[in-house]
């Protein structure tokens, strides 16, 4: 079998699951599931010598402050003093799962041992803090030295006490699974350890299984139409835009999980886009490839409703894409086609910091770039594979230790097998991601050009409402608030208590959701904050009131899908979700 992977992160909470070994391992498996992919950019590559350089850097910095070294070893020094007789008070970070094994605490040697890497790590980190750096060289360092001191951790050692017990009560078997499994990522992952078991979650069957049919297919896309299942639905339509990064179904997950499903049981006419996975022949499409695609889509969904607008969800890297093709519309007189704008999880102001922004060097984007135009496409398995390395400890050695040294199945989440069913990028759109991200370009007026526009997004002037993830690693929530100081109009910025991928993922009746809802969109992220309310529950019920009002009258629902001019196709997902590349 070959075995998948994924690369990201989020917050635990409720997944579907189907085979998972052990259920306690289920909050930390959710929390790798996938954020990363959906970011703001398409990154770069991370390679070694980049790594080597910043340690270089790092090191250089640390050997002309000597003194700043000695009071660090000499603090060392101490705390190891303090192991060796027992009396270290050193414990693990709260939530950090590696050491749950009670032979940590209970064991001398194991808890010398565990104490003494936390002193090395803890010295590390000081040492990194008198280095003077500047942020970009500090988070660089950070990033290089932590790959060492997280691969070093005794919990990563096929001696470590839970791989012993395992082996123990297992008779060895687990070791020899282990060995089967390890053989297989080498053949078949690159090399890494697979984070999912994708066999339950069958795209059509178990996920991406709303009804409905597509009723346009071009080069580029298909536009899927959803069947109502009200005898009512809303005289304007909602059109979703997914990112070209990933699969357009984590908007339509298994049911009662799935937010198209949830929209369309609100008596909303839903329309979704399945973008075509290319292959080196499309190397050159780009913005304006996609935002002429969602143009086109857009027209057969005016023609098939018998309306002149329709309501626009953007998410995350859609969400570029989506604002660029408004602009277009803002500066040729055609924004009245729009009547509102959804964006999840998106940032159109590329300012705030990130760990990549700071690891990707002019150098190595220019390379990244290079290559993705000699191969003609970006492939998804590359940026998984880099993500991967930015969270080390949950996103390499967590599998490491659960596959090939305990012996277990990767888990069966959905939201990760969704992840691991990655999308290539064309090396057009791939380039111009990284120059929109690196110049900052949607927040520029004119500083993109997209089907021969110059875009200036305080020109769209529609009513838009942007939703954030408070503990979103990717798209902090702050950098997400400023698309309110981009876009023109009126902004309803709602921040979801949740990350990346549950901030959308969030299905109605969840114990523990809540959003906050403010008034005011000053330019202060924190001003807001202090003004805003809490309110228990999804989003999923606030943004479905606030798109009724924006969606007209009622009226009959369609008895068949499709129109003459754009008759069904095929049933839903359709054929390009499908497919590993066309």
């Amino acid at each position: 079998m070959t075995r998948a992977t994924a690369a990201t992160t989020t917050p635990p909470a409720p997944t579907a699951s189907a085979g998972a070994e052990d259920d306690d391992q289920s909050g930390a498996l959710e929390s790798v599931a996938a954020e990363a992919v959906l970011g703001a950019n398409p990154f770069v590559s991370l390679s070694v010598p980049q790594v080597i350089s910043a340690a270089g850097r790092l090191l250089t910095r640390l050997g002309v402050r000597p003194r700043a070294v000695s009071r660090q070893l000499g603090v060392l020094a101490k705390d190891l003093a303090l192991v060796a007789a027992g009396r270290s008070t050193l414990t693990p970070a709260k939530g950090d799962k590696r050491w749950k094994d009670p032979a940590w605490e209970e064991n001398p040697v194991y808890r010398r041992v565990q104490q003494t890497y936390l002193a090395v790590c803890a010295t590390v980190d000081r040492a990194i803090d008198e280095a003077g750096l500047d942020v970009k060289s500090d988070m660089r360092g950070r990033f290089a030295v932590g790959l060492v001191t997280e691969a070093l951790a005794p919990t990563n050692s096929p001696l470590s006490p839970t791989v012993l017990k395992r082996a123990f009560d297992t008779g060895g078997a687990s070791l020899l699974r282990g060995a089967r499994h390890l053989v297989s990522d080498l053949r078949h992952n690159g090399g890494m350890p697979s984070t999912v078991d994708r066999r339950p979650f069958v795209v059509g069957d178990t996920v991406a299984r709303t009804p409905g049919q597509v009723v346009l297919r071009t080069e580029v896309l298909e536009l899927i139409q959803y069947q109502p299942t009200t005898e009512r639905v809303s005289e304007i339509p909602l059109v979703y835009v997914p990112p070209q990064i990933n699969k357009y179904y984590i908007l339509d997950l298994a049911p009662g999980r799935s937010l198209i499903e949830y929209m369309v049981g609100q008596g909303i006419g839903v329309f979704a886009i399945s973008w075509r996975n290319p292959g080196k022949e499309q190397a050159d499409w780009d913005l304006s490839t996609y935002a002429g695609a969602v143009l086109e889509s857009l027209d057969a969904v005016q023609e098939i409703t018998g309306q002149d607008s329709a309501n626009l969800l953007g998410l995350c890297a859609g969400g570029m894409t989506t604002a660029a093709m408004m602009g277009h519309l803002a500066a040729t007189g055609q924004l009245s086609r729009i009547r509102s704008l959804t964006l999840l999880v998106n940032m159109l102001d590329t300012s705030a910091p990130t760990q990549l922004g700071a690891l990707a060097s002019r150098r190595a984007v220019q390379a990244a770039v290079a290559t993705a135009r000699r191969r003609g496409i970006h492939a998804g398995s590359d940026m998984a594979r880099v993500f991967a390395w930015l969270r080390p400890n949950d996103l390499v050695w967590n599998y490491v230790v659960n596959d090939w040294l305990l012996g277990k199945e990767p888990p069966a989440f959905d939201v990760l097998a969704w992840n691991a069913d990655t999308t290539n990028l064309p090396a057009g759109l791939y380039a111009q991601y990284l120059e929109l991200y690196e110049g900052n370009l949607l927040r520029r007026p004119g500083g993109l050009t997209v089907l021969g526009s110059p875009v200036d997004l305080s020109k769209v002037d529609v009513d838009s409402y942007v939703m954030a993830g408070s503990t979103d690693h990717i798209v902090s929530w702050r950098a997400a608030y400023q698309t309110t100081q981009v876009l023109g109009g009126h902004v309803q910025f709602v921040l979801s208590n949740a990350g990346h991928i549950q901030s959308m993922v969030n299905p109605v009746g969840g114990a523990k959701a809540s959003y906050r809802v403010g008034t005011e969109t000053g330019p202060d992220p924190d001003e807001w904050y202090a003004g805003s309310e809490e309110h228990r529950g999804s989003w999923w019920e606030h943004w479905a009131e606030w798109l009724r009002e924006r969606s007209g009258e009622l009226r009959p629902a369609p008895a068949q899908l499709g129109s003459t001019a754009h008759p069904p196709l095929m049933p839903a997902p359709g054929r390009y979700v499908l497919r590993d590349h066309p």
